[in-house]
């Protein structure tokens, strides 16, 4: 009898924990894109992001998420499907892309006479009070000229979930990455 029930309790906790090993992978959306960029450099202005660096912290393959003050837990079942570095290299050269006309933005050098930019991501991350973090600061080498800016950005989740909060960091990105563009734009 004490044979059969440790069997049958055994099954049972078998059976509780085998669905919490679910994972899910998240990727940053790249948005809508607008029409096809020239390739061509001539008669265009080059912007190479030559890299996004982050924490370590961040550097993991789990989603960050603030829960309290002092405290910040990485997600075992809530991961990145490439790593955060590249997502945001990634979509922060085709935003850029999109909102400089005139430019050729690329994640690889493209000669001489360019731009470099350099982002230095701090936060990334959901937070206990419904909001997400995006931090950091941004160098931009322009003829010689160093232009360095920080950020911090925190938005309202509309919904909780780990859906919603890469929706809202993903949406934050692009909203930087507009900032960046517009300090671009204005460069002589």
């Amino acid at each position: 009898m004490k044979k059969w029930l440790l069997i049958v309790g055994a099954l049972v906790l078998t059976a509780c924990s085998s669905g919490s090993d679910t994972k899910s992978y998240y990727q940053l959306p790249l948005g809508a894109q607008t029409g096809g960029q020239s390739t061509a450099s001539q008669g265009h202005r080059l912007l190479w992001v030559e890299q996004v660096t982050i924490p370590d912290s961040l550097a993991g393959n789990g989603v960050v998420y603030q829960t309290s003050e002092v405290q910040y837990v990485i997600a075992n079942n809530n991961l990145w499907a490439s790593p955060l570095d590249q997502q945001l290299r990634n979509t922060l050269v085709a935003n850029l892309s999109s909102q400089l006309p005139g430019w050729v933005v690329a994640s690889q050098p493209l000669g001489s006479d360019q731009d470099t930019l350099n982002v230095n991501v701090t936060g990334f991350h959901g937070r206990y009070d419904g909001k997400v973090v995006i931090s950091g600061e941004w160098l931009l080498n322009h003829q010689g000229q160093l232009i360095k800016r920080p950020f911090h950005l925190e938005l309202k989740q509309q919904q909780d979930g780990y859906d919603e909060m890469v929706k809202v960091l993903a949406q934050g990105w692009a909203q930087e990455s507009a900032i960046i563009a517009q300090e671009i734009s204005r460069l002589p």
